[in-house]
């Protein structure tokens, strides 16, 4: 019997109704599927963002205690590796090229600058790498990739906590006076963390884009740490000109003016630096994570 003799028997009032693209998408999306490879709306894709919260926080929190299990001393070398650069730094900047103009109390400013940068420099670089560094899992799941530069961003900042409580420890311990100014100090990673996040985003999507261009961002973050005032008072050896202004202005070297602000007695508080570091921090945390949004169906697809 032929396949046209065996329909021609059946009613076609039982046949299913053959549905149109535009219904087949609405049958989906009525039972909670979702097109892959479509950007969301902004407005939802921040909803859905917050969402995973909870989920962000855990695996930052599980990543920054994994992050030095590896080694003998485990958690201690996230204080001991910034000591060792605060010791070789003062010999080579302090004692060798004597780089030390322009400062009261050179050892605290030089120990604010390597632990406050040494957080950005590795949350950029470490940020730059959230998606290709977890293709596996882009590929895989079905979230919302910003979740990945956000969980990286704050990965870093608990990874540097200790480091930080020893800051606070040593400062006191180079002479400078207790006063309500340290109070600033977590304001000021507040905005240094948006400031690295911001970053983040941005260097996730084009890293992503091109892989090569990874490589070329621990080279800029070295750049940035001998331009940025880690271990020379910018205004003392650029000036108040033009350059100066654009050194001690740019984001790197904004977030180590506010720590050394807030810690420092020969710092005065100035208006123009914490409004500088919150406008960096807002402005490129809004801007990457559009330019990042912009890119959510393409993550994984290269």
């Amino acid at each position: 019997m032929t396949r046209s003799n065996v329909m021609d028997g059946v009613d076609e009032q039982t046949l299913p109704t053959r549905l149109t693209p535009e219904q087949a998408a609405a049958l989906a999306r009525g039972g909670g599927l979702e097109e892959l490879g479509v950007r969301p709306r902004l407005g939802g894709y921040v909803r859905e963002v917050w969402g995973y919260r909870h989920l962000v926080w855990h695996l930052s929190s599980a990543q920054a205690w994994a992050a030095n299990q590896n080694n003998y001393l485990g958690q201690l070398w996230a204080v001991i590796n910034p000591l060792l650069l605060v010791g070789s730094y003062y010999l080579i900047f302090g004692l060798l090229l004597k780089t030390r103009g322009g400062t009261e109390n050179y050892i605290a400013f030089l120990t604010i600058g390597i632990f406050v940068f040494g957080y950005s420099a590795t949350a950029i670089i470490a940020g730059s790498r959230a998606v290709v560094g977890q293709i596996g899992l882009v590929r895989a799941l079905r979230f919302p990739r910003a979740v990945l530069p956000i969980s990286v961003t704050l990965t870093q900042l608990l990874v540097n906590v200790p480091a930080f409580a020893v800051l606070l420890i040593m400062i006191p311990l180079t002479g400078e006076p207790f006063s309500l100014h340290w109070l600033l100090f977590p304001v000021a990673l507040l905005l240094q963390t948006l400031i690295n996040l911001g970053l983040a985003f941005f260097l996730a999507r084009i890293v992503n884009a091109a892989r090569d261009s990874s490589n070329l961002v621990p080279v800029g973050v070295r750049l940035a740490r001998y331009v940025s005032g880690v271990f020379f008072s910018i205004p003392h050896y650029a000036g108040h000109g033009l350059v100066s202004a654009l050194l001690l202005y740019q984001p790197l070297a904004v977030s180590m003016t506010t720590a050394r602000e807030a810690l420092m007695d020969q710092y005065a508080l100035t208006w123009g630096s914490w409004v500088a570091a919150a406008a960096w921090g807002v402005g490129l945390c809004a801007a990457g994570l559009v330019f990042f949004w912009r890119g959510e169906g393409r993550y994984g697809s290269n």
